[in-house]
């Protein structure tokens, strides 16, 4: 092992350039070459690629987003895209590759795993906290911390003006950020796309909290649960109450990243370079009840993150 790769691949997480900040330094504090392949798998398309440094990736721990930058790239599924990728691998003589992203970035790790010699090892970078074989991903923790503090503020308005607003948070196709963050803020409603919530389940749990007294509430829901936008109107139409819809939007992968998010992206990084250090690739880090470990790359991309939706009755018995 005398080269390593470093690409940031699909959408960005905050703790990502802590991330790379670590694997160079961790892998130059051992005599290795690191490049940083930039603007995703479309770096390794078109070779372009900068030499990282410990200087190089000096003051850029506390930043969000990527220094590497980072795009969407669907080409890369092509077999000719994928054979390309591994020439260029070849030609700068990159014996490992580690993948900081999410799900997408790692399926693709593992196609372009059978086309190069090079190890494969990634790095769980998505505030959706949805990869197999990890407690919590890098950058998850932030987007919770980010959400609950918009929510905070919008929770002021909402008893000020006694009205139920419906936030919606990121999770195309899972609740845990809606999950977290609905538990954390003491959401009345807590809408994942797991487990189908039916308007007039909702309406219960309004017009039970209209007996109690409460004139303001707040629903937590992920953008994959449906439309949003109809279900306000929907509600504003059943009960008594102005509904309104708030979509916090991009801020919640945005933002300097907290010390969970900066401490778990340096702890996978040292667990990723010892990885390729003793020549094992195709493997996932990971948080574990033992602490950081691994598993098979392959083993990652083809199973689902269970949600615990125990925390869904956690969450009802918390907004009696």
């Amino acid at each position: 092992m005398k080269t390593i790769g470093v690409v940031t691949t699909g959408g960005d997480a905050p703790g990502m350039n802590a991330a790379i900040r670590a694997v160079t330094r961790i892998a130059c504090s051992k005599n290795l070459q690191v490049i940083g392949f930039e603007r995703g798998w479309e770096g390794l398309l078109t070779n372009t690629y900068k030499k990282l440094t410990p200087r190089s990736v000096g003051g850029i721990i506390q930043l969000g987003g990527t220094m590497l930058r980072t795009i969407r790239c669907p080409e890369f599924k092509k077999e000719e895209c994928l054979e390309k990728a591994a020439q260029n691998l070849a030609l700068d003589n990159v014996d490992g590759l580690v993948v900081i992203g999410g799900d997408g970035s790692f399926k693709g790790a593992l196609e372009l795993s059978r086309k190069t010699r090079a190890l494969m090892v990634g790095i769980p970078a998505s505030i959706d906290n949805d990869i197999y074989g990890t407690e919590e991903t890098i950058g998850f923790d932030t987007a919770v911390n980010t959400a609950v503090g918009e929510i905070d503020k919008i929770r002021d308005t909402a008893i000020s003006h006694e009205r139920l607003f419906i936030v919606e948070v990121m999770g195309r196709e899972r609740g845990f950020l809606a999950l977290h963050v609905g538990i954390s803020i003491g959401a009345e409603v807590i809408l994942v796309p797991e487990q189908v919530c039916k308007l007039n389940q909702i309406l219960e749990v309004i017009q039970d909290n209209a007996r109690k007294g409460k004139r303001a509430g707040i629903i937590v829901a992920a953008e994959g649960v449906g439309d949003n936008a109809k279900l306000a109107k929907d509600l504003q139409e059943h009960t008594n109450l102005e509904v309104r819809l708030s979509n916090i939007g991009y801020a919640q992968r945005g933002g300097s990243p907290t010390a969970r998010s900066r401490l778990l992206a340096s702890m996978f990084a040292e667990k990723a370079v010892e990885l390729l250090c003793k020549e094992e690739g195709n493997r996932v880090v990971g948080l574990q009840k033992s602490g950081i470990g691994s598993i098979e790359l392959a083993k990652s991309c083809c199973n689902k993150k269970p949600v615990d939706l125990s925390l869904l009755e956690l969450a009802k018995m918390l907004s009696i």
